[in-house]
């Protein structure tokens, strides 16, 4: 059997969450595991390993865990980790969401939608699978992985070494459970209030020098989407999720793993309504002018798909990881065709799917013992495509409807994008206390717009004592818009129709470009008892947002031409026996000045407003 980990018992960098969920039922059936492989005379027909090579197989692959660790260090960042007891001692355990999971470490909030925004930022997250970046999908409401996957995570923000680019609010650094380390398997059933079941099953274990390991879950509940109201029970909020994840690795020999990463997301959700709200735009469509919001018939589809394939090699002082990576995104809303017209004017089917294919490679190379030089490239190349069919009614010059019968507008787009990124920094062993980890990054982008940027990093790292670490850091950031949710669109076909914006102007979307500073530190000040504090300062130029405008519950990007994002954190963490306590606070206020892209989105009263006042971003949580 599994052995359970102590109650309330993890490592003093984990965090764990404290709230209690009602009226939760959970059932676990364990398999046994297998030291050495899944298969046994008369299962599979492969002979047992013997001991010895058994215990050879499993202290190569943590070597090769450690270089693939070793290969991109955080070194200098601002990191929270979430070790494998900390996940398990969650009141949900495993069933544990990864945004609920993330949301313990201070700086991190999340929006009604489910979205997290680290730092001020708005998402501009990245997520790694055992050191493999992963496109981004077009999440809105759900989640592509699932946290059982997960043997530990690790949310590194702040200056970022060279490595990190594109994507810099926050990486989540996700080292994935593997057959080997952690074999055997259980099935779950778990339930709770709002009508919530989430049977879920894992196996994981080793045939040869085969290790594998493969979950999946199902989910559905009564409130897929944070609740409009005040009520407990929500009006149309169900919810259908599943997750699959598979990893498949072979280790070639003690210097050599070949790994393969598959995983799968569908998601159902119905949008929430808010009863007892009444059209106000006065409108009358096929002789009907009012219309119940509660009856309100909205959804939501999200698909999410990704494949990685990964070759690990040491040779000598050198390590690398080399990776091809895919994934498949797509969103689908309908709409209520009566409702939404009544209510906004425009009733739209919207579809957005997204491709991304690229290749990844990291490596280190250990000079001497007061050098290691790190470098790397991403490449990544996506199709985006978008299309609408919107139901409005015509207008005269008068901006009264010539009919309430209403007309169909069709706009359809696609485009294809690149993202080219090299990077290449020093690890300096100054002085026996002091690291410095130097370098740079150049990344190109080639989508709606062409644009560059050479971005130096510095990271500072002194500990002049046994009990005390202090750092500093600057980072220059390009970050280029999320391409897949950029979906131009002709404002021309609205003209005169219900749907028409105030405003005609729908300047491109730009690049993001920062500086940002951090600085803080860790003491020891008790055996068991430690402290922190963190702060930074972003000032940024052409800052990005997101937004969702209309009925469809897809984002949009836009930019404010200036922005600023300051705050500081503070965290404390005491380990005595089989006990750990911990507490966090935070400060941040995000601000942007001036927008100039997607204006059309915007009332030209608070266009006329934002262009000479700096307000607080949408997404801002001030603690």
């Amino acid at each position: 059997m599994k052995t359970p980990f102590a109650a309330g018992r993890f490592a003093a960098s984990a965090f764990s969450r404290r709230a209690v969920c009602p009226a939760v039922l959970l059932l676990i059936a364990t398999g046994p595991t297998f030291a050495q492989s899944a298969g046994t005379a008369g299962q599979s027909g492969v002979p047992p390993l013997e001991g010895s090579l058994a215990l050879d197989l499993d202290v190569t692959a943590e070597k090769l865990n450690q270089a693939r660790s070793e290969i991109q260090p955080s070194l200098g960042a601002t990191r929270y980790d979430f070790s494998r007891p900390a996940i398990e001692t969650q009141p949900q355990g495993d069933n544990t969401p990864f945004n609920q999971l993330l949301l313990q470490a201070p700086g991190v909030a999340q929006d009604s939608f489910g979205q997290l925004h680290v730092r001020g930022d708005h998402a501009n997250l990245q997520f790694r699978l055992n050191g493999v970046e992963l496109p981004e999908g077009i999440n809105v409401f759900g989640q592509a992985l699932e946290t059982r996957l997960a043997n530990s995570v690790a949310l590194i923000t702040g200056a970022l070494p060279a490595q990190y680019g594109f994507r810099t609010a926050g990486v989540i650094d996700i080292q994935t459970k593997t057959g080997t380390l952690d074999p055997g398997g259980s099935v779950t059933m778990y339930g709770g209030s709002q009508g919530t079941l989430q049977p879920s099953a894992e196996w994981g274990g080793r045939v040869g020098q085969l290790d594998y390991y493969v979950t999946g879950e199902y989910l559905t509940n009564g409130i897929g989407i944070e609740n409009p109201t005040s009520s407990f029970a929500p009006v149309h909020d169900r919810t259908e999720q599943g997750r699959g994840f598979a990893y498949l690795s072979g280790i070639i020999d003690p210097t050599t793993r070949i790994t393969a990463i598959l995983g799968t997301s569908r998601s159902q959700f119905q949008i929430p309504n808010n009863p007892n709200q009444a059209p106000a735009l006065g409108l009358t469509v096929n002789g009907v002018g009012t219309f119940d919001s509660r009856a309100l018939n909205e959804n939501q589809r999200e698909i999410n798909d990704y494949a990685i394939v990964s070759l690990q090699k040491r040779v000598d002082t050198i390590d690398f990881q080399l990776s091809a990576f895919n994934r498949y995104s797509s969103v689908y809303f309908t709409p209520d065709p009566l409702g939404d017209l009544l209510f906004n004017g425009i009733a739209q089917n919207a579809y957005r799917r997204s491709i991304a294919t690229g290749t990844q490679l990291d490596g280190s190379w250990r000079i001497s013992p007061d050098h290691t030089l790190r470098t790397g490239y991403f490449i990544q190349g996506e199709r985006s495509s978008a299309s609408t069919v919107s139901s409005v009614l015509a207008l005269d010059a008068t901006g009264i409807p010539v009919s309430d019968q209403p007309i169909s507008i069709i706009d359809q787009s696609g485009k294809t994008g690149w993202l080219y990124g090299i990077y290449l920094q020093d690890e300096w062993r100054l002085l026996p206390t002091v690291t410095v980890n130097f370098g740079g990054r150049f990344d190109v982008v080639d989508e709606f717009a062409h644009e560059q940027q050479l971005s130096p990093r510095l990271n500072v790292v002194w500990q002049p004592t046994d009990t005390t670490t202090l750092h500093a850091g600057y980072a220059r950031y390009f970050t280029p818009p999320p391409f897949e949710l950029v979906a131009p669109t002709t404002i021309a076909l609205f003209a005169n129709t219900t749907a028409a914006p105030a405003i005609t102007e729908d300047s491109p979307v730009k690049s993001e470009r920062d500086n940002y500073f951090d600085i803080g530190g860790t003491q020891i000040v008790l055996p068991g008892l430690k402290l922190g504090i963190d702060a930074y300062y972003k000032r940024a130029h052409d800052l990005i947002d997101e937004g969702q405008f209309g009925a469809p519950i897809i984002l949009t990007p836009f930019n404010y031409q200036y922005g600023i994002v300051k705050g500081a954190e503070f965290t404390s963490s005491y380990d005595i026996d089989n006990w750990s306590l911990y507490g966090n606070f935070a400060v941040s206020e995000a601000l942007g000045k001036n927008i100039i892209s997607g204006q059309f989105n915007f009332s030209p009263n608070d266009l006329a407003y934002i262009a000479g006042h700096y307000i607080h971003l949408d997404h801002d949580q001030t603690y």
